[in-house]
């Protein structure tokens, strides 16, 4: 992969100290040497999240999870490696040159194309839709009840029933590659046709305001209702949030999030400006983080119909899994959110936010939709699965409150309850927890199988190898380099990193800081950390590093000798010579071995 000059890294991730940068979405806490929070990329209540100023890295020892700043910014905004230098680079006012690489400065160049393109356009359907040919537009936008300061906050705007986009655009200057690249028009045969047409136009913006993509509503009841932008070199789906460039200005730690850009537009318009849209039923994981990131709490106002319905589910194991603390908004007499508060008024919508209930409560509201209570079978399978969602409930005092509840309104005893919970968690031994089974990707399998066969210590010995190189360079790496060169190292991943510290400390560019980037792989780089973040209690220098040495000098003189007594009982023929020379070879090699404690 091409990218910046070394130098050029250096500088930009010198200059975001990742403490100051770690603290913009995690709550620090100084703990010795290090600081501690919980940690942004999985669910957990206990601190396991190390963030360490000396070697500016950050290491989740819960999931694993670990780099520099640069990393940090990648994997918590969902963006490439370039794209988070960019962020560090526009936060310390550094400027960023092309980069020279062909290939690559051309992607990059056709990128900063279409987000012109992009905006151009936004700002010239914005424009249409105050001209006279957008009369129906106006009617539309009239009768949803949109005001003139909210169709310029979101600018929105309005496509005309004609192909113009392609003729507009290569008198601006545009060549066709990058006219096509942008989505806007498409290419039959000879011809340039606009995707949108007869449409109400919803720019797109990411957190950074640029112009992403677009959606378009038809203007009457015909199908489909709402047409998108493709996925394109500027536009993930997965990675943002309709109105989260607003929202995210908002004064409140929370956030509601709706399906659509209407919902949206609606609240925002009267005085509820901390919402944002999935742009469908659909929340992705990517999308969680972000909502994560700007929200202490999520409330989740999908629209009423059974995709809604079921949409509000997926999203909420999204969000639950990453930690949000999340509610969901029970609304009635009205479809979506745009209706009710144009039918009551944002008073009644903010105390629907105030009273939206629990994860907890939306499950077991569900589960009973499907179920007749009075029908003993269907009774039984209730509880089983109350049960079930009870024993996912960490916070036991908000358990007894639940199981409280649930045993006045359904007549059913408290002990029957724990009970049931109790043996969803612990089996049918109420006195001994069974262990879960970790859920482990297929690169872990791997991993795993790859590596059974390495024993703990051996493990720790060449995590050990490698803290020593990290940590003491002008010491380690001469002492140390006849276990490389022997190829004593068992680890498949720990032989690539030792032997590339070799090579990078053969051009003299060893430094702690940096040895990170000389990574790309997602798994090295948070293994690295690992190790990085282990505290060895070295407290003399030298006298590890003889540990280290004798360690393997032992494996090496264990090996000779079994290989000699191979040769001594081997079937092949030996002479006498031969086999005195090996039985002279075996007692110097047994007397060494006796030596080493």
């Amino acid at each position: 992969m091409v990218r910046y000059s070394e130098e050029l890294i250096d500088e930009i991730r010198n200059s975001n100290d990742i403490v100051d940068i770690i603290s913009q979405y995690v709550i620090l806490k100084r703990s010795g040497r290090n600081f501690f929070g919980l940690c942004p990329f999985h669910k957990e209540k206990t601190p396991s999240f190390s963030v360490s100023p000396d070697k500016q890295i950050f290491h989740c020892f819960g999931c694993g999870a670990g780099g520099n700043v640069i990393h940090f910014i990648s994997k918590i905004e969902n963006v490439d490696f370039k794209e988070s230098l960019e962020i560090l680079a526009d936060r310390a006012g550094i400027k960023l040159p092309t980069l020279e690489n062909n290939v690559d400065s051309k992607r990059l160049e056709l990128k900063e194309k279409v987000y012109e393109i992009n905006k151009l356009v936004a700002m010239y359907y914005h424009e249409t839709l105050y001209k006279p040919q957008a009369k129906p537009a106006q009617e539309y936008v009239k009768k949803r009840k949109l005001d003139n300061k909210a169709l310029k906050e979101f600018c929105i705007g309005y496509a005309e029933n004609a192909n113009v986009l392609y003729k507009l655009l290569k008198e601006k200057g545009f060549t066709e590659e990058e006219i096509l690249a942008s989505d806007l028009v498409i290419k039959k045969g000879n011809n340039y046709v606009d995707r949108f047409k007869n449409r109400l136009i919803f720019p797109i913006q990411d957190i950074r305001n640029r112009f992403i993509a677009f959606g378009g509503r038809v203007l009457d009841n015909s199908l489909p209702k709402y047409i998108n932008s493709p996925e394109n070199i500027v536009y993930s789906k997965a990675r943002n949030l309709y109105g989260l460039n607003v929202a995210k200005n908002t004064k409140t730690r929370k956030l509601i999030i709706v399906e659509g850009y209407m919902d949206t537009v609606s609240l925002h318009q009267r005085g509820i400006d901390n919402v944002v849209a999935s742009c469908g039923t659909a929340l992705t994981e990517a999308q969680g983080r972000l909502l994560r990131k700007y929200a202490e709490k999520v409330i989740i106002s999908y629209d009423s119909d059974s995709a809604g319905q079921a949409a509000t589910l997926r999203g909420l194991e999204i969000l639950n899994n990453l930690g949000c603390d999340i509610r969901i908004l029970q609304m009635e007499g009205a479809k979506d959110p745009d209706e009710y508060v144009i039918k009551y008024g944002n008073g009644r919508f903010n105390d629907l936010v105030e009273n939206a209930i629990s994860l907890v409560e939306f499950k077991i509201k569900v589960l009973k939709k499907g179920l007749n209570i009075e029908n003993t079978n269907d009774k039984i399978k209730f509880m089983n699965e109350i049960a079930k969602i009870l024993g996912g409930v960490d916070n036991k005092i908000e358990q007894e409150i639940y199981i409280d509840k649930i045993s006045s309104d359904y007549n059913i005893s408290k002990e029957a309850i724990y009970a049931e919970v109790n043996k969803k968690l612990y089996g049918n031994s109420q006195t001994e927890k069974k262990l879960e089974r970790p859920v482990t990707t297929i690169r872990e399998v791997k991993q795993d199988v790859a590596e059974k066969e390495v024993d703990e210590k051996t493990k720790k010995t060449e995590s050990l190898i490698i803290y020593l190189l990290i940590n003491y360079p002008d010491k380690s790496f001469v002492r140390l380099e006849s276990i490389v060169k022997n190829n004593l190292i068992k680890m498949e991943k720990n032989k690539l990193i030792i032997n590339k510290l070799y090579e990078e400390h053969g051009k003299g560019n060893i430094n702690i800081e940096s040895i990170i980037d000389l990574f790309e792989d997602e798994n090295i780089v948070n293994y690295l950390s690992g190790i990085m973040s282990s505290n060895f209690e070295i407290t003399d220098v030298d006298k590890c590093i003889d540990d280290v040495i004798l360690t393997y000098k032992k494996e090496i003189l264990l090996k000779k000798r079994n290989d000699i007594m191979n040769k001594l009982n081997s079937q092949n023929t030996i002479t006498k010579d031969e086999v005195a020379n090996l039985e002279e070879e075996l007692n110097s090699v047994i007397i060494q071995l006796a030596k080493i404690k």
